[in-house]
């Protein structure tokens, strides 16, 4: 009898550490997260913090020094980069700025591993604010088999140099981190289209399937009529002679 009560006491306290981690989980990686983006815009701000000092020095000591308190200073410093970062926005949506910014490209231009690096991330947000016109954003792709689907986001469309047809260039996140994962290039009539928004997207991702609506377009009818499980098979060629 004392062997089964100390069994269930020790079930009930494995319950609770385990409830207590699911609760406490998600809220500790959003937290994570939280702090590491602050983090990175007080340092931004913080090197504009002693010439503040200084300016606020001549006229009064006792605030320059009360100014100087940790989280004073820290506080100081993301109001700085938060202020900085309206400007710059305000900035280039004038003529004067998107000259500036223009100037700044070019300048890119011209280092190699910069312009990569510049360039392809540029390139990658604008594609995520304009709507690919031929299908929604968040699709499903045929992967890793053709029985098996994978939520990939749609950043571009193009086409077969020799036949004409529409290809989507998808990126496919890994999950649970979707800062890492494969591009593909898929022809348009093999993509399952969705109803899904991005942010939802990537909420499927980063829970790892957690976090979806009750019903998936698995077998939604794609573009091309066939349903999108129907990858059609080429015949081969007729061997004359």
């Amino acid at each position: 009898m004392e062997r089964k009560r100390r069994g269930s006491f020790i079930d009930y306290v494995q319950r609770n550490i385990f409830a207590g981690l699911v609760v406490l989980t998600p809220i500790l990686l959003t937290w994570l997260v939280f702090d590491f983006i602050l983090a990175k815009l007080i340092a931004f701000g913080r090197p504009w913090i002693p010439a503040l000092y200084r300016a606020i020095y001549a006229f009064s000591p006792r605030l320059a020094d009360w100014m100087i308190n940790g989280w004073i200073d820290s506080l100081l410093a993301l109001l700085i980069t938060l202020i900085l970062l309206f400007l710059l926005g305000w900035l280039t949506s004038r003529f004067v700025g998107r000259q500036i910014l223009i100037g700044f490209e070019l300048l890119l231009e011209k280092i190699p591993v910069l312009k990569a690096i510049y360039g392809s991330t540029k390139r990658l947000l604008l594609a995520f604010q304009a709507q690919p016109e031929q299908i929604q954003r968040v699709v499903l792709i045929n992967y890793p088999t053709e029985k098996m689907r994978a939520v990939a986001f749609v950043t571009r469309i193009v086409r077969d140099t020799d036949t004409g047809e529409e290809l989507a260039v998808v990126y496919m996140p890994t999950a649970p981190n979707p800062t890492s994962g494969y591009m593909e290039i898929v022809p348009l009539s093999q993509v399952t289209p969705t109803d899904w928004t991005v942010e939802e997207g990537m909420q499927f991702v980063i829970s790892c399937g957690t976090s979806t609506r009750e019903h998936v377009d698995f077998s939604k009818v794609s573009r091309s009529g066939r349903s999108s499980h129907e990858i059609p098979v080429k015949e081969p060629p007729s061997q004359s002679g």
